[in-house]
């Protein structure tokens, strides 16, 4: 971040937490209960948020295993900027013991934006697996999107221009305490 660029918060640690259990009723409501129920969170916040979706679920429908039915999804190899952006590290792909065909996998991540990082995301599931659904569940959808991709579950709607960088501060991954994280926008 530049020094001349603005900052503005969009939402608080508090308002990250509401979103996550609002999303996980509104899981459970859609999928009418959780059997057959598959997490999977977008490294790399999406894993965090992703897993603490889990726990909120499990809060709700105690036949809700956190620990079984919550993994993660590498998508580095299904990206299509690889070449403009360089090498990346992949990060692991946890998916439950009872695999992923026939189930209703939700994918989760942070920031929807152009909707790339799902199509590669809906490839690399295909590679594992055949869900009977897929479904989507988004801390913040920003808008812009460059392919037909749309999230059944949104935290919050954020209209952004182009130019404009919403951030997702996580303790997971950024470091900051579990009462400094936060979603901002960088202007």
């Amino acid at each position: 971040m530049t020094p001349s660029s603005e900052t503005a918060q969009v939402m608080s640690a508090s308002d990250i937490e509401r979103a996550l259990t609002r999303i996980a009723h509104e899981i459970v409501e859609t999928h009418r209960g959780t059997a057959g129920l598959v997490i999977l969170g977008i490294p790399r916040r999406g894993v965090p948020l992703a897993r603490r979706l889990g726990e909120k679920l499990a809060g709700i429908d105690t036949d809700f295993d956190s620990h079984d039915q919550v993994g993660s999804l590498d998508i580095t190899m299904y990206r299509d900027d690889l070449r403009t952006t360089g090498a990346r590290t992949p990060e692991p792909t946890e998916l439950p013991a009872s695999g992923i065909d026939a189930a209703t996998v939700v994918l989760v991540d942070d920031v929807l934006y152009s909707g790339r990082t799902i199509r590669a995301a809906l490839d690399a599931l295909s590679d594992l697996g055949r869900p009977e659904t897929v479904r989507l569940a988004v801390l913040v959808d920003r808008g812009h999107r460059q392919l037909p991709i749309r999230a059944d579950h949104v935290g919050k709607n954020i209209p952004t221009s182009r130019q404009e960088r919403v951030s997702v501060r996580l303790a997971a991954i950024d470091g900051v305490s579990a009462s400094d994280e936060a979603v901002v926008i960088q202007r």
